[in-house]
């Protein structure tokens, strides 16, 4: 079976795609290995989703979700390891080929890996790169968050209804945050930044209990705990090496209509090389993604 378009990945610009795909009655397949993303793990309220002051992050992915669910749309949990372009596009499961006339990767990103002492042995022991998930475990507890920027500064915020202690961790002189965030962590007593720090290592015995890391040349060592590394993400582009440009921080590089080096391969979301990842811009690249889909599509004179 040949689709108009498949769609690869189901966050925010993923979900808004196949929206758009079937209301362009496009034939078109998802292929995701969940619907909603990292939105399902974000730590705060979203409070810049036009029409909606302030929305729980799960509670807006249910509702993403729910409409694209009600439009029909044909979804396969999976993942996609690999796109190869003749005519038409294959897209390469581990257990099957799909064709498609058009593709729109919106596979998003992973966390980042720090690659210290410590970090995988006390994953599920201490060590969490999410708040929403692991957060209540850590009741009454000293928590470290690793990462100054909105993420970092959205898990202590999250924490600050939870934890006894959270310490920020920040690499740089300064954290990267918008300052909205940082005054409203900054006004909990319960957080402390701590910047120009490297973290170095995890200790423990069955769970975690101390962080060592060095600030300005001197190591210190921070009892605490729980870990919440939020230092980032890392594409999820490795799939499409040898069919479209990525940069050197292997986000994939598009127009300005998101298509990519690849005729007929469109991208959207954080995947992209873009300054801004935000769950807005990832649905509007999603849409116009389509829309330029459906284009290249008609361009070729096949049913619409």
């Amino acid at each position: 079976m040949k689709y108009d378009l498949i769609i690869i990945g189901g966050g925010p610009a993923g979900i808004t795609a196949g929206i758009y795909a079937s209301r362009l009655n496009l034939k078109s397949l998802i292929i995701t290995k969940n619907l909603g993303g990292q939105i399902y793990n974000k730590a705060v309220a979203i409070e810049n989703w036009p029409g909606i002051k302030s929305a729980e992050a799960v509670k807006l992915a249910k509702q993403m979700e729910d409409h694209l669910r009600s439009l029909n749309a044909e979804i396969l949990q999976g993942e996609v390891i690999g796109i190869e372009k003749k005519e038409d596009f294959s897209v390469f499961t581990k257990n099957k080929e799909f064709q498609a006339i058009s593709v729109v990767v919106a596979a998003g990103s992973a966390p980042k890996s720090l690659n210290i002492p410590g970090e995988k042995e006390f994953l599920g022991k201490g060590v969490s790169a999410c708040s929403v998930c692991d957060g209540p475990l850590f009741k009454g507890k000293d928590v470290a968050v690793i990462g100054g920027g909105n993420a970092g500064f959205e898990t202590a915020v999250f924490l600050t209804n939870i934890a006894r202690k959270i310490y920020i961790l920040e690499f740089s002189e300064e954290p990267k945050s918008f300052g909205e965030l940082q005054d409203i962590a900054r006004s909990s007593k319960k957080v402390e930044v701590i910047t120009g720090a490297e973290l170095k290592e995890i200790k423990g015995g069955k769970f975690v209990e101390s962080i060592i890391f060095n600030q300005n040349g001197v190591k210190k060592e921070l009892l605490v705990q729980g870990v919440f590394i939020e230092t980032g993400y890392i594409p999820a582009s490795k799939f499409l090496l040898g069919t479209a440009d990525l940069n050197g921080n292997g986000e994939v590089i598009v127009d300005s209509n998101c298509m990519t080096s690849q005729e007929g391969l469109f991208a959207a979301g954080d995947i992209c090389a873009s300054s801004f990842k935000q769950i807005i811009i990832a649905a509007g690249d999603g849409a116009k993604a389509v829309l330029s889909a459906y284009h290249y599509i008609k361009k070729k004179n096949i049913r619409v």
